[in-house]
Protein backbone atom coordinates (compact mmCIF):
# COMPACT_ATOMS: atom_id res chain seq x y z
CA UNK A 1 0.00 0.00 0.00
CA UNK A 2 1.57 3.57 -1.18
CA UNK A 3 0.26 6.51 0.86
CA UNK A 4 1.21 9.91 -0.05
CA UNK A 5 0.80 12.77 3.11
CA UNK A 6 1.07 15.95 1.96
CA UNK A 7 0.38 19.58 3.39
CA UNK A 8 0.75 23.84 3.70
CA UNK A 9 -0.04 23.95 0.46
CA UNK A 10 -0.98 27.48 1.29
CA UNK A 11 -3.13 28.89 -1.48
CA UNK A 12 -0.35 27.47 -4.08
CA UNK A 13 -2.10 25.05 -6.50
CA UNK A 14 0.16 25.40 -9.32
CA UNK A 15 2.35 23.77 -7.06
CA UNK A 16 -0.02 21.49 -5.51
CA UNK A 17 -1.19 20.35 -9.41
CA UNK A 18 2.31 19.74 -10.10
CA UNK A 19 2.66 17.17 -6.82
CA UNK A 20 -0.73 15.69 -7.61
CA UNK A 21 0.44 14.86 -11.08
CA UNK A 22 3.43 13.46 -9.30
CA UNK A 23 1.23 11.31 -7.42
CA UNK A 24 -0.30 9.75 -10.37
CA UNK A 25 2.36 9.07 -11.90
CA UNK A 26 3.94 7.18 -8.60
CA UNK A 27 0.47 5.26 -8.84
CA UNK A 28 -0.20 6.18 -5.29
CA UNK A 29 -3.24 4.28 -3.49
CA UNK A 30 -4.42 6.68 -0.86
CA UNK A 31 -3.45 10.34 -0.13
CA UNK A 32 -4.16 12.41 3.07
CA UNK A 33 -3.79 16.13 3.56
CA UNK A 34 -2.17 17.81 7.17
CA UNK A 35 -4.04 20.90 6.93
CA UNK A 36 -2.86 24.70 5.40
CA UNK A 37 -4.35 24.56 2.52
CA UNK A 38 -5.66 28.28 1.16
CA UNK A 39 -3.86 31.19 3.29
CA UNK A 40 -1.00 32.96 2.48
CA UNK A 41 -1.70 31.90 -1.66
CA UNK A 42 -2.79 33.45 -4.69
CA UNK A 43 -5.39 30.82 -5.65
CA UNK A 44 -6.89 30.13 -2.49
CA UNK A 45 -10.18 28.76 -4.23
CA UNK A 46 -8.85 26.17 -6.71
CA UNK A 47 -6.21 24.61 -4.19
CA UNK A 48 -9.60 24.14 -2.16
CA UNK A 49 -11.45 22.55 -4.57
CA UNK A 50 -8.25 20.58 -5.45
CA UNK A 51 -7.82 19.03 -1.97
CA UNK A 52 -11.88 18.49 -1.71
CA UNK A 53 -12.13 16.73 -4.86
CA UNK A 54 -9.63 14.19 -3.47
CA UNK A 55 -12.45 13.10 -1.30
CA UNK A 56 -10.40 11.73 1.15
CA UNK A 57 -9.40 12.53 4.77
CA UNK A 58 -7.86 16.12 5.67
CA UNK A 59 -7.30 17.88 9.09
CA UNK A 60 -7.11 21.28 10.12
CA UNK A 61 -3.84 23.48 10.31
CA UNK A 62 -3.02 26.48 11.94
CA UNK A 63 -3.69 28.96 9.12
CA UNK A 64 -7.20 26.85 8.10
CA UNK A 65 -7.74 28.21 11.93
CA UNK A 66 -6.88 31.87 10.78
CA UNK A 67 -9.00 31.90 8.11
CA UNK A 68 -11.82 30.84 10.15
CA UNK A 69 -11.48 33.12 13.05
CA UNK A 70 -8.98 35.87 12.38
CA UNK A 71 -5.29 36.10 13.60
CA UNK A 72 -5.04 36.55 17.59
CA UNK A 73 -2.53 38.88 18.64
CA UNK A 74 0.42 36.57 20.42
CA UNK A 75 -0.10 34.29 17.61
CA UNK A 76 2.58 35.64 15.23
CA UNK A 77 5.60 38.45 15.75
CA UNK A 78 3.45 42.00 16.59
CA UNK A 79 5.23 43.46 13.70
CA UNK A 80 3.19 41.03 11.31
CA UNK A 81 -0.17 41.16 12.72
CA UNK A 82 -1.14 43.72 10.36
CA UNK A 83 0.43 42.40 7.49
CA UNK A 84 -0.94 39.16 8.00
CA UNK A 85 -5.28 39.91 8.94
CA UNK A 86 -4.84 41.90 5.72
CA UNK A 87 -3.21 38.59 3.98
CA UNK A 88 -6.66 36.83 5.85
CA UNK A 89 -8.91 39.39 4.94
CA UNK A 90 -7.69 38.61 1.46
CA UNK A 91 -8.09 35.21 1.50
CA UNK A 92 -11.49 34.97 2.95
CA UNK A 93 -13.15 37.63 0.66
CA UNK A 94 -12.34 34.80 -2.54
CA UNK A 95 -13.96 31.70 -0.65
CA UNK A 96 -17.62 31.79 0.14
CA UNK A 97 -19.75 30.32 3.34
CA UNK A 98 -19.72 26.42 2.12
CA UNK A 99 -15.33 26.85 2.48
CA UNK A 100 -14.83 28.49 5.37
CA UNK A 101 -17.63 26.19 6.94
CA UNK A 102 -15.68 23.10 5.28
CA UNK A 103 -12.59 24.59 7.01
CA UNK A 104 -14.41 25.18 10.43
CA UNK A 105 -15.69 21.51 10.27
CA UNK A 106 -11.82 19.37 9.97
CA UNK A 107 -10.89 17.19 12.51
CA UNK A 108 -6.96 18.22 13.93
CA UNK A 109 -5.99 14.91 13.77
CA UNK A 110 -6.05 11.25 12.33
CA UNK A 111 -5.32 7.89 12.92
CA UNK A 112 -4.63 5.13 10.73
CA UNK A 113 -4.22 1.52 10.68
CA UNK A 114 -2.64 -0.03 7.44
CA UNK A 115 -1.98 -3.63 6.88
CA UNK A 116 -1.04 -3.53 10.86
CA UNK A 117 1.29 -0.37 10.81
CA UNK A 118 -0.57 2.31 13.18
CA UNK A 119 -0.32 6.08 12.26
CA UNK A 120 -1.07 8.95 13.86
CA UNK A 121 -0.94 12.37 11.68
CA UNK A 122 -1.59 15.67 12.96
CA UNK A 123 -0.59 19.39 11.88
CA UNK A 124 1.42 20.66 14.42
CA UNK A 125 1.55 18.75 17.35
CA UNK A 126 -0.69 16.62 19.00
CA UNK A 127 -1.98 19.11 21.47
CA UNK A 128 -1.90 22.31 19.14
CA UNK A 129 -2.31 23.99 15.66
CA UNK A 130 0.60 26.67 16.27
CA UNK A 131 3.44 25.11 18.61
CA UNK A 132 6.65 24.77 16.76
CA UNK A 133 8.92 21.55 16.37
CA UNK A 134 11.85 21.81 14.37
CA UNK A 135 14.15 18.98 13.41
CA UNK A 136 16.91 21.13 15.16
CA UNK A 137 14.93 20.18 18.71
CA UNK A 138 16.76 16.87 21.18
CA UNK A 139 15.43 13.45 20.79
CA UNK A 140 13.57 13.83 23.82
CA UNK A 141 12.09 17.49 23.24
CA UNK A 142 10.60 15.23 19.81
CA UNK A 143 9.43 12.41 21.81
CA UNK A 144 7.70 14.44 24.65
CA UNK A 145 6.31 17.00 22.04
CA UNK A 146 4.74 14.80 19.01
CA UNK A 147 5.20 11.18 19.68
CA UNK A 148 3.95 10.93 23.26
CA UNK A 149 0.12 11.50 22.99
CA UNK A 150 0.17 7.72 21.60
CA UNK A 151 1.66 4.95 21.10
CA UNK A 152 1.73 4.10 17.33
CA UNK A 153 4.40 3.15 14.35
CA UNK A 154 4.80 6.14 12.69
CA UNK A 155 4.50 9.56 13.77
CA UNK A 156 3.66 12.12 10.71
CA UNK A 157 3.42 16.08 10.90
CA UNK A 158 3.72 19.12 8.96
CA UNK A 159 3.54 23.05 10.07
CA UNK A 160 7.54 23.74 9.87
CA UNK A 161 8.06 23.59 6.05
CA UNK A 162 11.11 21.83 6.49
CA UNK A 163 10.41 17.86 5.77
CA UNK A 164 13.19 15.27 7.71
CA UNK A 165 12.72 11.62 8.73
CA UNK A 166 14.04 10.55 12.28
CA UNK A 167 14.06 6.97 13.85
CA UNK A 168 13.59 6.48 17.49
CA UNK A 169 13.28 3.58 19.92
CA UNK A 170 11.75 1.75 16.84
CA UNK A 171 9.46 4.30 16.23
CA UNK A 172 9.62 6.73 12.59
CA UNK A 173 8.92 10.31 13.04
CA UNK A 174 8.18 12.03 10.11
CA UNK A 175 7.73 15.74 8.61
CA UNK A 176 6.38 15.88 5.50
CA UNK A 177 7.59 19.33 4.63
CA UNK A 178 4.69 21.71 2.64
CA UNK A 179 3.77 21.74 -0.83
CA UNK A 180 3.55 25.29 -1.66
CA UNK A 181 5.64 27.34 0.72
CA UNK A 182 9.05 25.32 1.39
CA UNK A 183 11.31 27.02 4.16
CA UNK A 184 14.46 25.18 3.59
CA UNK A 185 15.81 26.72 0.85
CA UNK A 186 14.52 23.60 -2.03
CA UNK A 187 12.58 25.91 -4.22
CA UNK A 188 10.22 22.66 -5.12
CA UNK A 189 7.09 21.72 -3.70
CA UNK A 190 7.62 18.81 -0.66
CA UNK A 191 5.56 15.87 0.05
CA UNK A 192 5.93 12.31 1.73
CA UNK A 193 5.42 8.75 0.51
CA UNK A 194 4.99 6.33 2.92
CA UNK A 195 4.92 2.45 1.87
CA UNK A 196 3.68 -0.41 3.62
CA UNK A 197 4.31 -4.22 2.10
CA UNK A 198 4.46 -6.67 4.61
CA UNK A 199 5.13 -5.58 7.63
CA UNK A 200 8.07 -3.57 5.44
CA UNK A 201 8.13 0.04 5.68
CA UNK A 202 9.48 2.67 3.38
CA UNK A 203 9.36 6.10 3.65
CA UNK A 204 10.78 8.94 1.50
CA UNK A 205 10.69 13.05 1.09
CA UNK A 206 9.62 14.19 -2.53
CA UNK A 207 10.67 17.15 -4.00
CA UNK A 208 8.50 18.11 -7.42
CA UNK A 209 9.41 21.22 -9.29
CA UNK A 210 6.79 23.35 -10.45
CA UNK A 211 6.04 26.56 -12.42
CA UNK A 212 7.48 29.33 -9.74
CA UNK A 213 7.23 32.42 -11.57
CA UNK A 214 3.81 31.59 -12.84
CA UNK A 215 3.18 31.58 -9.18
CA UNK A 216 4.85 35.20 -9.09
CA UNK A 217 2.77 36.17 -11.72
CA UNK A 218 -0.23 35.18 -9.95
CA UNK A 219 0.58 36.93 -6.78
CA UNK A 220 0.82 40.34 -8.46
CA UNK A 221 -2.21 40.09 -11.23
CA UNK A 222 -4.72 39.16 -7.77
CA UNK A 223 -3.22 42.31 -6.29
CA UNK A 224 -2.60 39.91 -3.18
CA UNK A 225 -1.44 41.95 0.11
CA UNK A 226 1.99 41.03 0.61
CA UNK A 227 3.28 39.87 -2.90
CA UNK A 228 6.44 40.93 -2.90
CA UNK A 229 7.90 38.91 0.41
CA UNK A 230 5.50 36.00 -0.82
CA UNK A 231 7.14 35.75 -4.25
CA UNK A 232 10.30 35.94 -2.70
CA UNK A 233 9.75 32.81 -0.41
CA UNK A 234 8.45 30.91 -3.43
CA UNK A 235 11.54 31.59 -5.73
CA UNK A 236 13.92 31.03 -2.55
CA UNK A 237 12.41 28.47 -0.72
CA UNK A 238 13.05 30.47 2.60
CA UNK A 239 11.46 32.64 4.65
CA UNK A 240 14.10 35.44 5.04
Amino acid sequence: MKLAFISDIHGNSIALEAVLEDIRKKQIDRVYVLGDLCYRGPDPKRSLALVRSLDTQVIKGNADEWVVRGVNQGEVPEQAVEMMRAEREWTVAQLDEQDIEYLASLPTEMKLEIEGISIHAFHATPSSLFEIVLPSAGDEVLKSKLMSASDVDIFIYAHIHKPFIRYMEGKILLNIGSVGLPFDGMPKAAYAIVEIENGQIRTSIERVPYRIEDVVKQYEEVQYPNAEMMSKIVRNGLVK
